[in-house]
């Protein structure tokens, strides 16, 4: 596998997704969760009889994935939770959520430009993807379905990091705006963390998702209080485990202002 070097500059914004899939904005009228009973009964079978069958053998026969800690979820699957990721893949990170959370559905945040492509963007909704809106009229909308999804007791799966970076072994800082659903509906988190390891005689990578938690909100907490508080845990916990990377497919290095390289991650 060729070795690439990644140039940045900001950590927390810079993308290396490398889709280069021309953004379509989504309309004002989008229909986060719908209620037509063919779509549902569509979603049903492409989600579970067809997408989760191919998704395990994928992982397992192209990226020799193995998730350790997912008897944690089992308490927790009447209730619902929220799941948290770093995003290192494209599209493993797509997949990934649906084996950790089954047999319960994983709904997905995830960038517009997977809703940018015909035929794709039906596929995203009926697989659970939730656009990230770009405009305030649409948030509402969005807003309403993970407030939905949290009172129906569903799995919400969220990538605080935003951008994708190649197969990075680091946790890239994220602030606490997406905890903020969590928060508010009393609902504990969990973090899943994708490490890196090196296969047997080839220079191809393989995953290890480790999977930690619960953390709960504190009832004596504000909102505010809680979204740090959570941030904060599911920081500590992908930090802890990213250490557990011990192959670097790819180097990243970062530049100032003066795009003088500063230091290699």
């Amino acid at each position: 596998m060729k070795r690439k070097t990644f140039y940045f500059t900001d950590p927390v914004n810079d993308d290396f997704a490398g889709t280069n899939v021309k953004r379509k904005p989504l309309k004002d009228d989008f229909v986060y969760l719908s209620k037509n009973p063919f779509f549902k009964f569509f979603s049903f079978v492409t989600y579970r009889l067809i997408a989760t069958p191919i998704v395990f053998l994928i992982n397992k026969l192209v990226y020799h994935e193995k998730i350790i800690g997912r008897k944690k979820l089992k308490k927790y699957r009447k209730n619902g939770y929220f799941l948290y990721a770093n995003h290192v893949h494209v599209p493993a990170d797509a997949y990934t959520p649906t084996l950790v959370t089954f047999p319960k559905k994983a709904y997905i945040l995830v960038n517009p430009d997977a809703t940018s492509i015909p035929v794709v963007s039906t596929l995203v909704k009926a697989f659970g993807g939730l656009p990230v809106p770009d405009s305030p009229k649409l948030y509402r909308a969005f807003k309403k379905s993970i407030d939905e999804l949290a009172e129906r007791k569903k799995v919400v799966t969220i990538y605080p990091e935003a951008h994708v970076w190649p197969y990075y072994t680091g946790i890239r800082p994220f602030k606490d705006a997406s905890f903020k659903y969590p928060a508010e509906h009393d609902k504990p988190i969990f973090v899943f963390t994708r490490t890196i390891k090196k296969k047997k005689f080839s220079s191809r990578p393989k995953f290890v998702v480790y999977v930690d938690g619960p953390f709960f909100p504190e009832k004596e907490n504000t909102v505010k209080q809680n979204q740090k508080l959570l941030r904060d845990a599911a920081y500590r916990a992908m930090l802890e485990r990213s250490a557990n990377s011990t192959y670097q497919v790819n180097d990243y290095v970062y530049l100032d202002d003066k795009n003088n390289e500063k230091a290699a991650v």
